[in-house]
């Protein structure tokens, strides 16, 4: 059975979708729409889009350690099939493609400053390659990510600094859900 930190998640998002609701039903105006970057005065603040052609699931969540040099999973493993095209899941330029351990991993250092890490990757474009979100990087190749019970998973990592951050809720209308005040 897959582990992933999206059951614990749930109640909060069903709080949250009640309330946005009760909200909207009542006509209070307390809800208004997510900013689309956690922090929208960072310079190049980038939208992101998910690294495979909808549909995408995800087979394993995101589980970080609680410290950094713990066991965790530093990132999402979504279903696919072998040689689906790996996308851009946002614009920048490809800082690394090639093998590690064994594995086809591409990197793209995002305009917004965060680094993504996507494997098996097969076939990628050379690094130094400028893309924009949705341009292909490489298909899906090679062996399965570990830790996805062998079905086929592409894994997508995501780094702000040092430190990993989830991808999933990178994704407009898959992050946290936003309360704003009454203006």
């Amino acid at each position: 059975m897959p582990s992933s930190s999206y059951p614990a998640v749930v109640p909060r998002v069903v709080r949250a979708s009640l309330a946005l609701g009760v909200a909207a039903a009542l006509g209070t105006g307390l809800v208004g729409p997510a900013p689309a970057d956690p922090d929208p005065g960072r310079a190049g603040a980038a939208r992101y889009r998910p690294p495979l052609d909808e549909p995408v699931q995800v087979l394993r969540g995101f589980d970080p350690p609680p410290r950094p040099w713990l066991a965790g999973h530093r990132g999402v493993d979504l279903t696919t099939a072998p040689g689906a095209t790996v996308r851009a899941p946002a614009g920048g330029v490809v800082t690394f493609a090639g093998a590690v351990a064994g594995r086809g991993v591409v990197s793209v250092l995002h305009d917004d400053g965060r680094r993504s890490s996507l494997e098996p990757v097969g076939g990628p474009v050379p690094a130094g390659t400028r893309v924009v979100a949705g341009d292909p990087l490489g298909t899906v190749d090679g062996p399965v990510h570990d830790g996805t019970l062998a079905v086929p998973a592409l894994h997508w990592g995501v780094r702000e600094g040092d430190t990993y951050v989830d991808p999933w809720a990178l994704l407009p209308g898959r992050g946290p859900v936003v309360l704003l005040p009454v203006s």
